[in-house]
């Protein structure tokens, strides 16, 4: 079984109490992150268990004996299941409410009326309760009462979906699993931790909430607020035809791509003829202003693409790295989960001895002085299910174990 880990002062959030009454990415990310730092999570799922258990026989998701993504965002929780459609089960998630730091749900604004479980309802049976919101599209507004995923609302509603393509001839290109759910969950992390200081200050509780479509338009927010301004947006060009070919991706001879984001028009573009060896291309007139550079930017960057072909990416990574150049390699999945720098900096962490994977991507938030946890074992449906129904039937408490 995973259990809590209660009274452990190295750890920031040790005594604060989460019912995880979401589903899928984003609103558990919130709880995940809390239980990183201590708090005990209990995850309230309905009966046959979360649907994000079964996202990986999705056509497409890569396959693996362990559930990866449950494993990844619902570490370190304890499960019960509970069918809100009946009676005796939302007494007990109201006893658990009761005695709760932190509710955080997901579901649409229907399903939280019809079974009894918004802000009014809760905070009713806990004034110093803090209620954690995340939705689709906003709690007010023609479409606040629908459902989405970060696929349609963080992606598609934001422009996202729009702008990110190579080139404006292609269809839109579409998101990656989670892309949008693990930032907007952070978003809501945040919002939970000012509840939770206000609490501190005032004695209260409150509702805090974020969206999809919010942190999908915060994510496109440059482009979004050129909008606003008036600015005319410019589409994406084709990547041998860009806007800039000091702002671009090139591949090396041993067939590794890279992209430079050369900022500083003048000094990167002296250090770029210094570092591919063409300090020619300094008096040559086409390329002589940053104006002549965005004319020939198609030209400039055959003159690039050839002469970063002629080396390595070992070998250019080191020259650029020493010219302080803006660049990074397109890594893989496979190579970013192994990237050293990540290792590093503790981005990628080891597990306990429970959990089903060596490994696990962490939370991307540190607190200098404080611990984690190393992630542990995420619960089987129904886990514990049965101590928790025992505590509660006997008018106990399940937060200690």
């Amino acid at each position: 079984m995973t259990e809590p880990v209660p009274g452990d002062d190295r750890l920031i959030l040790s005594g604060i109490r989460v019912i995880d009454a979401a589903t899928w990415i984003a609103g558990p990310t919130a709880a995940t992150v809390m239980a990183d730092f201590g708090a005990d999570v209990i995850k309230v799922e309905p009966p046959g268990g979360d649907g994000y258990r079964r996202l990986t026989d999705t056509p497409g998701f890569p396959g693996a004996d362990t559930d990866y993504a449950w494993q990844l965002d619902n570490r370190s929780k304890r499960s019960v299941i509970m069918d809100l459609a009946q009676d005796r089960d939302q007494e007990r998630l109201r006893a658990l409410v009761a005695s709760a730091d932190v509710f955080v749900t997901n579901h649409p604004l229907p399903v939280r009326r019809k079974f009894r479980m918004t802000y009014d309802d809760l905070s009713a049976l806990n004034p110093r309760l803090i209620y954690a919101s995340l939705t689709a599209k906003g709690e007010v507004g023609p479409e606040a009462d629908g459902s989405g995923f970060d696929v349609t609302t963080y992606w598609a509603r934001s422009g996202l979906m729009h702008l990110v393509r190579p080139d404006m001839a292609g269809p839109p290109a579409t998101s990656v699993a989670g892309q949008g759910d693990h930032p907007t969950g952070i978003s809501l992390f945040a919002a939970v931790m000012l509840g939770l200081y206000e609490r501190m200050m005032t004695g209260r509780g409150r509702e805090v909430h974020t969206s999809l479509i919010a942190n999908g338009l915060w994510s496109n927010a440059v482009q979004a607020t050129a909008a606003i301004a008036g600015a005319e947006i410019k589409d994406r060009r084709p990547r041998d035809d860009p806007w800039t070919a000091l702002v671009n991706y090139y591949e090396t001879r041993d067939g590794r791509w890279f992209i430079m984001s050369a900022l500083d028009p003048e000094r990167d573009f002296r250090r770029l003829a210094e570092v591919i060896e063409q300090p020619d291309l300094l008096t040559d007139p086409r390329f002589a202003t940053q104006e002549g550079r965005a004319e020939n930017a198609r030209t400039l960057t055959q003159i690039f693409d050839a002469a970063f072909r002629q080396r390595d990416w070992a070998e250019w990574q080191v020259r650029l790295g020493e010219t302080r150049l803006a660049v990074g390699p397109v890594l893989t999945p496979a190579e970013s989960a192994t990237d050293p720098q990540a290792l590093a900096i503790g981005a990628i962490r080891d597990t306990d001895e429970s959990a089903l994977l060596p490994h696990l991507i962490d939370t991307p938030i540190w607190v200098s002085g404080q611990d984690k946890i190393a992630p542990r074992r995420a619960p089987t449906p129904d886990e514990h299910g049965d101590a928790i129904r025992k505590a509660l039937d006997a008018g106990r408490l399940p937060w200690e174990g």
